[in-house]
């Protein structure tokens, strides 16, 4: 009976979720929409090259930080081995889309430092959602997650 309540846990269902395609695919659809704006402020849809085939990409991921009006930082929870991470690493130039609004922008990968710095002020403005969002990723995973990479969008 244990195992089975474990699979029920918010923590478990938040972590199935995070590896269903259709379930973290289906905002992109409503920003593609003109819709992004009813997830709000705090997500955006970045628009990515892919490093192989050159087509364009799509993710829509939570803001983590938003030091100025031009700019957007986002986390990868899975780490540098993310598809969209890779992709900005090889072609740093993208697309991003906040609400309805779409602008140019370019990436700048940040060292752990950085990275480290953003993730504290994260967890400090937003202890709950960390809370829930770390033990999402953790049990997707299956590793606990410090150092996660982040990405600075400079909005043009």
């Amino acid at each position: 009976m244990g195992r089975i309540a474990e699979n029920l846990s918010p923590t478990a269902l938040a972590a199935r979720a995070l590896r269903t395609r259709r379930l973290v695919r289906a905002p992109i659809w409503l920003f593609q929409h003109g819709l992004g704006a009813l997830l709000g402020p705090r997500m955006v849809m970045i628009q990515h090259t892919g490093r192989k085939s050159g087509a364009p990409r799509y993710v829509v991921l939570e803001v983590v930080d938003r030091p100025d009006a031009d700019t957007v930082v986002v986390c990868s929870g899975f780490g540098e081995t993310a598809q969209w991470y890779r992709n900005l690493r090889a072609q740093p130039e993208c697309r991003v889309t906040v609400g309805r609004r779409e602008r140019a922008a370019h990436a700048d990968l940040l060292g752990p430092e950085a990275s480290g710095a953003v993730l504290d002020r994260y967890r400090s403005a937003h202890p709950a959602a960390w809370d829930r969002l770390r033990g999402a990723i953790e049990h997707a995973v299956g590793h606990p997650v410090e150092g996660l990479p982040m990405v600075r969008l400079r909005l043009r």
